[in-house]
């Protein structure tokens, strides 16, 4: 057994290349290695801003001897057959084997391959990999043929025995491989000799070089909490910018800096975004007063003077960005305080779609969805109006225009300059939200109206000019607000189908493909007074679109962002088709309780047995109906009821049935289940002890309109036909593999 040692030496890597390259390293050697025979306990990559390292503990010295028969043609086939079958196989006509086999005698190859050296398997390898790596981003230096994230400048390659240490021949344009690695490009940039994994981490930490990256993240962020503590305040931890410095030192050494008092009026997310962003500074923040004041920045080396010198440089420099960004507030804080009219007037002339209008154009939409919904989330109409109306006026700041993800935020800022509402701040900030699937929804009544806005004309202006997603492409990420509408919906608990607004957001839309100057006036409708239809007329149908085609395949998508959001909650397919089924199924705070309700109720064994007996229900009335050409449907009277069990289950059913349909509809689902589970036990002795098919037609007859009385009540709660049965019992879910066993011994 052996140690393989790799390391490709270079000018800096960029930070984002690193983890990716790591891996890539990893993954190409490796099964590069196992497809040449060549097996290894483990393996491991690093990387520092100069270097990608491979180590690979317990690699076989030598590819294993193979033995390979081969058939080949009979003796008397033509010429050509054996001589392709020569050709595949390298071998004479002397070399190969005559054998009996069941077509008579039969030439055969045997071939026998002697297992290759690790070092020759090694070269070939790494030659490859080099020449063929996946960089994101690559470059060519001058005359070599190789392409590197940055100029390659050495290869270590090592293999370490017991018995010594072996270099990989590698040689690429002017690069030969060698067992020499570099130390810290300026405290230590003397190449030392490597002879095993241990020396070459021991020797790299030496020599001012931390390989681990994750190492050196932990270093700096123990460093930088201690510094911050140290002056009794709070480093504000950010993990994506500790990942991207910890790849762009090899030798981190934490340093603070101050920030000038002149600064600390501006908010404490411009000074943290500016500083990372420009900088890669950690923000530090006072607990007493949550302001930032001070900043963290990670050097790569130690300095005679502790640093000083480095810290007085960037908090130059750090002077000069604040600077900048102090102008751009002051600036945007004069116009904030007119009310933001100048900023509006901006939007006008930016476009947010060519077939959609200006932004101008789409916040003017906006305020009428938001007015049309803040009754639904219990919001001030006239909040929720001008919310919309200056939600983006931030766009045109020019803070906005230095940091595009203060976006939202800064409008918080500004419309509290402006002596504006605080729903109305808010509502800038928080509209955009719901981002992903874990971002926080808002819960403010003006807010949601607003982001419910934003995202439903979204929705309907791309769908209404046929710009949906298709595939995995969906560059307006339609997908996201889609999801987002619904968790707004859900989360807050608005407990109204969004049909009509959906509607009306095609309404609007449409008045902005065709005209956009039409007064505003037009545009209002009272939702109240007006249904699906009447909404719909409003819009020509004459154009190149069909509304309520447009609407229902609109529709659907959320339908399909439901279902996957509903899985998530560990509701199962049939139980959210079942709820699907249902009227009503753009209330989608209904469907989810409904969901939520039915899946539990379907867990239960009350559930499970009774869902059985509808089934068994549902079963017989079709095989009869259709049998017999009639249907069921009629009134079964108790006066014909012959046993015990019959006149039992219409006793349960008359007890239950407007109970149930009341719970429906006030939409009290968890007892509308409580109320089906008594008929489990009356249907299950029905069955057990009633036939059905009776000689007397007209007790026949009762007994299947009994039994669509039964099919009726549980279609009021949910489509229980959608609902696959077996799949829903747990005993089915846990024991998977017998119950595969028992479908195979059915089918043979």
């Amino acid at each position: 057994m052996t140690n393989l040692l790799l390391e490709l030496f270079s000018e800096e890597i960029p930070a984002d290349l690193q983890n990716k390259a790591c891996e890539d390293l990893n993954k190409i050697v490796t099964n590069a290695l196992v497809d040449a025979g060549l097996t290894y306990k483990s393996s491991n990559a690093f990387s520092t801003p100069r270097r990608l390292c491979l180590m690979i503990e317990s690699l076989l010295n030598k590819s294993p001897n193979t033995r390979e028969e081969r058939k080949g043609p009979r003796i008397d086939a033509p010429e050509q057959a054996l001589n392709g079958f020569l050709r595949s196989t390298g071998l004479t006509k002397d070399q190969l084997e005559i054998r009996n086999d069941k077509k008579g005698e039969t030439y055969f190859a045997v071939i026998e391959k002697e297992g290759r050296m690790a070092s020759e398997i090694v070269s070939e390898i790494v030659n490859e990999t080099i020449h063929n790596f996946p960089w994101a981003k690559s470059m060519r230096w001058g005359s070599r043929s190789i392409k590197w994230a940055r100029p390659l400048h050495s290869i270590l390659c090592i293999l370490c025995a017991e018995d010594g240490v072996e270099t990989v021949n590698i040689e690429i344009d002017d690069i030969k491989s060698s067992n020499v690695t570099f130390g810290h490009r300026f405290m230590a940039p003397a190449q030392f000799s490597v002879h095993s994994l241990e020396q070459y981490q021991s020797g790299l930490k030496k020599a001012f070089v931390i390989l681990d990256a994750q190492e050196r993240a932990n270093h700096i962020l123990e460093d930088a909490r201690n510094l911050a503590f140290a002056q009794g305040l709070e480093l504000v931890e950010d993990n994506n910018l500790l990942k991207e410095i910890s790849g762009l030192v090899e030798y981190p050494v934490v340093l603070m800096g101050e920030i000038s008092e002149e600064f600390f009026s501006l908010p404490a997310e411009v000074l943290m975004t500016s500083m990372k962003e420009h900088q890669k500074f950690f923000s530090v923040k006072n607990p007493k007063t949550n302001r930032i004041e001070k900043f963290i920045t990670v050097a790569n080396r130690t300095t005679v003077d502790n640093g000083e010198t480095i810290i007085e440089g960037n908090q130059k420099v750090l002077f000069a960005r604040l600077s900048d960004a102090k102008f751009f507030w002051e600036n945007d804080l004069r116009i904030a305080k007119t009310g933001m009219v100048e900023w509006s007037q901006k939007l006008e002339k930016v476009t947010f779609h060519n077939k959609l209008g200006s932004q101008s154009e789409r916040l003017k939409r906006m305020s009428f969805i938001a007015s049309a919904i803040a009754p639904l989330a219990n919001a001030d109409i006239d909040l929720a109006n001008k919310a919309a109306k200056l939600c983006k006026a931030d766009l045109s700041s020019e803070m906005v225009g230095e940091f595009a993800k203060l976006q939202g935020l800064m409008g918080s800022y500004y419309a509290a300059e402006a002596g504006l509402p605080n729903e109305i701040g808010l509502a800038s900030k928080e509209h955009y939200s719901p981002l992903g699937p874990t971002d926080i929804v808002p819960s403010s009544p003006v807010s949601t109206a607003v982001a419910l806005a934003d995202k439903i004309d979204t929705l309907t202006g791309f769908w209404i000019i046929n710009e949906k997603p298709t595939g995995s492409k969906d560059p307006y990420a339609l997908r996201r607000a889609a999801l987002g509408v619904i968790r707004l919906v859900i989360d807050n608990d608005l407990n109204e189908s969004l049909e009509k607004i959906l509607a009306y957001g095609f309404y609007l839309n449409s008045i902005s493909i065709h005209n956009l100057s039409m007064n505003a006036d037009k545009k209002h409708i009272d939702l109240d007074e007006n249904n699906l239809d009447q909404i719909c007329d409003l819009i020509d149908l004459n154009q190149t679109y069909k509304i309520r085609e447009v609407l229902k395949d609109l529709v659907s998508f959320f339908h399909d962002r439901l279902k996957v959001y509903l899985r998530d909650q560990k509701i199962n397919h049939d139980v959210i088709d079942a709820c699907l089924a249902m009227p009503n199924n753009t209330n989608f705070s209904l469907l989810a309780k409904r969901a939520k309700v039915l899946q539990e109720f379907c867990d239960s064994d009350d559930g499970k047995n009774l869902l059985h007996g509808f089934k068994r229900a549902n079963n017989i009335l079709i095989a009869e109906e259709k049998k017999d050409g009639v249907s069921y449907e009629g009134i079964a009277d108790l006066k014909y009821a012959q046993l015990d069990e019959e006149r039992s289950l219409f006793e349960i059913l008359d007890e239950n049935e407007t109970a149930i349909i009341n719970f429906i509809d006030n939409q009290n689902f968890k007892d509308a289940m409580n109320s089906l589970s008594k008929l489990r036990s009356p249907i299950d002795l029905f069955f057990e002890n009633v036939q059905i098919n009776s000689d007397s037609k007209i007790v026949r007859r009762n007994r299947l309109c009994l039994l669509n009385r039964i099919r009726l009540i549980m279609k009021s709660v949910a489509d229980f036909t959608l609902i696959e049965n077996l799949l829903n019992c747990n005993f089915f879910k846990d024991n998977s593999i017998y119950v595969f066993f028992a479908l195979l011994l059915l089918i043979y």
